[in-house]
């Protein structure tokens, strides 16, 4: 028998097609360093809404040209989308890697006041190559622990987690405290941030000031206006869902905007994760209830909670260290968990996109 035919245990795919998925992984996660994590996950946006479009065409023409419906779509969102071209386990991990370790080994290509330059994710590190080699590790990182995750069949959203346990491997990795210690009176405590306090730090010989406490987003972090941006992103991916039955066009949205952001646009909100929870809680409380009104207000619900939940996660997690972990992918993490237990103990009616 060909070795390059054998099945491995787990991955679920041929010795062949695993590293055919590796080497592309490893182009993947440099493409993701060479962009800077934020510009590689607007691509990410960018892809998906595309797959989505088509999908929902797909779906209006029951196929297109003789080729199933959903054929194509399935290619561009799963393959190429979420896959080893921009999936966010790959091409964003890679940046956020990439950064953490700049933020190490080069101290002096960052500010020398502000946040830590390891948690600049829209820095594009160009052709640097050293630079590059750690985003193709971390791109691999991210195929082997989203594969694993898949099959185990863990009952959440794998890439979520892939992106969030990359992120503190990179901590461990380049020598950042995994979690960090907290100025104010605990984690959840930003008022460091809003006194103005800061902390004088040094990176290889290079001194810093830094804020004491780095809220993930300065303009995103008050918790009511952190719950009417989830209510109102959670209703908008509902919308969605209800229209095209689509659980990623929002999401793809919402990324997609982003690049205003990575602009210079002042007080663009992340939402991704927010219309992403949005269309499932639609997805769920249609199902439910059988009414629409009721699924749009559901999918508000899920965002606020989504929202609230990178809100903590992130307070957790990333204002005290010095790279970045992502709050978006914690807070779908912990979402989609939510759902999957709830489905499979009876409570909820379906997984959403999980699929169980």
């Amino acid at each position: 028998m060909n070795g390059l035919a054998l099945q491995i245990p787990l991955i679920g795919m041929g010795t062949e097609e695993f590293l055919i998925l590796l080497i592309t992984a490893l182009a993947g996660g440099a493409f993701g360093a060479a962009l800077g994590a934020l510009p590689a996950f607007i691509f990410t946006g960018f892809v998906v809404f595309l797959g989505e479009g088509l999908a929902i065409l797909e779906g209006n023409l029951g196929g297109v040209g003789g080729i199933p419906a959903g054929e194509i779509a399935t290619g561009i969102t799963g393959v190429i989308g979420f896959g080893a071209i921009t999936g966010p386990h790959i091409a964003f991990a890679g940046g956020v890697a990439a950064s953490a370790y700049a933020g190490k080994k080069y101290p002096e290509m960052g500010p020398k006041e502000g946040y830590h330059f390891g948690k600049d994710i829209t820095y594009a590190f160009g052709t640097k190559p050293d630079i590059l080699a750690v985003g193709a590790v971390f791109g691999v990182v991210g195929v082997l622990i989203n594969q694993l995750a898949a099959g185990f069949g863990l009952p959440l959203d794998t890439i979520a987690l892939t992106v969030f346990l990359s992120a503190l491997l990179a901590r461990g990795a380049f020598d950042y405290p995994l979690i960090g210690k907290p100025a104010g009176k605990g984690y959840l405590d930003m008022s460091p941030f809003e006194r103005g306090e800061e902390q004088t730090m040094v990176d290889d010989g290079v001194e810093r000031i830094r804020p004491a406490t780095e809220p993930w987003l300065p303009h995103q972090y008050k918790w009511p206006g952190v719950t009417v941006i989830g209510l109102v992103g959670g209703i908008l991916g509902a919308y969605i869902w209800l229209e095209t039955g689509s659980f990623f066009l929002g999401y793809g949205i919402s990324a997609m905007s982003l690049l205003f952001l990575n602009l210079g646009v002042e007080k663009i909100p992340v939402t991704h994760h927010i219309t992403l929870l949005g269309s499932s809680g639609a997805a769920i409380g249609a199902a439910a209830v059988g009414s629409p009104l009721v699924a749009l207000l559901v999918g508000g619900i899920f965002g606020a909670l989504a929202g609230l939940l990178g809100e903590v996660t992130q307070r957790v997690f990333y204002s005290h260290s010095g790279t970045h972990v992502d709050p978006p992918a914690m807070s779908i993490t912990v979402m989609t968990v939510l759902i999957g237990v709830l489905y499979l103990i009876g409570i909820f009616p379906n997984s959403a996109y999980l699929g169980l």
